[in-house]
């Protein structure tokens, strides 16, 4: 996530972050996980529905996110008040504390744009992780190129959001060749009047056997990978690269 993205840092648009992406698979699985769990850091966790909802069992709950506009949902959203919201970039955080479980879901990794921006989060993540504690987070197989599909007649969808009424929402994209940064655009309408708030942003689609690379640099261990939220293994042909692991 840049400094300028207005998709999660604009208020006016945060709101529509739930409509797009709500309650899924992969806040299922990592449910799982965090049974039995007394600790819970989630890395990038914006409109901090999955930490709000496991605040309610888990004793502390930290939910990180760089975009203020995304955490005051958070907080403001049923069980919000049980975890802790801090507006922070998980390349630098610190909190000098550790936990059970850290989760990074909504290929939320796929913001950070270089290999040293990726290092770094991982070194955040083996920094925050306690002795027996486990890791997991996503990103897309850059082999199945899924970002063509990103396209106005491909992602062309209409709801309606319960304070603004019908919407019209869309993507657009353009993909580097050469730095295999993505570029996509994100177009909310509103019917009644015809105004569109829009915001680029943009993502990078590091391969499985990188993410090994640097979570062994990082000090982290991989002790399995999936390829779907489903939980099946990961194949060359699988939609997402989902290591689950330890410290090294």
């Amino acid at each position: 996530m840049t400094d300028e993205d207005r998709l999660y840092r604009d208020a006016d648009l945060a709101r529509f972050y739930d409509i797009d992406n709500g309650w899924a698979d992969d806040l299922g699985y990592c449910r799982g996980l965090a049974e039995g769990c007394a600790s819970l850091l989630d890395l990038g966790c914006g409109t901090g529905l999955f930490g709000a909802t496991m605040a309610e069992n888990i004793p502390r709950v930290v939910g990180v996110d760089p975009a203020q506009a995304m955490l005051d949902i958070a907080a403001a959203r049923p069980g919000g008040g049980k975890a802790r919201w801090v507006t922070a970039d998980a390349r630098s955080l610190r909190l000098g504390e550790t936990f059970d479980l850290i989760v990074m879901t909504g290929h939320a990794f796929q913001v950070f744009l270089t290999r040293d921006d990726r290092l770094s989060v991982l070194r955040t993540i083996a920094a925050h992780l306690s002795g027996q504690g486990r890791f997991i987070f996503d990103s897309r197989n850059p082999a199945l190129e899924e970002w063509r599909e990103w396209t106005p007649a491909l992602s062309e969808r209409q709801f309606t959001h319960p304070q603004l009424g019908e919407m019209r929402a869309w993507n657009d994209v353009s993909h580097d060749t050469l730095t295999g940064i993505v570029t996509y655009e994100t177009h909310y309408r509103h019917l009644a009047d015809g105004h569109t708030d829009s915001a680029s942003s943009q993502l990078a689609f590091a391969s499985r056997a990188e993410i090994g690379e640097l979570a062994g640099e990082a000090g982290l261990h991989v002790e399995r990978w999936l390829g779907d939220w489903q939980g099946r293994p990961w194949a060359e042909d699988a939609q997402e690269i989902i290591p689950i692991g330890r410290l090294d």
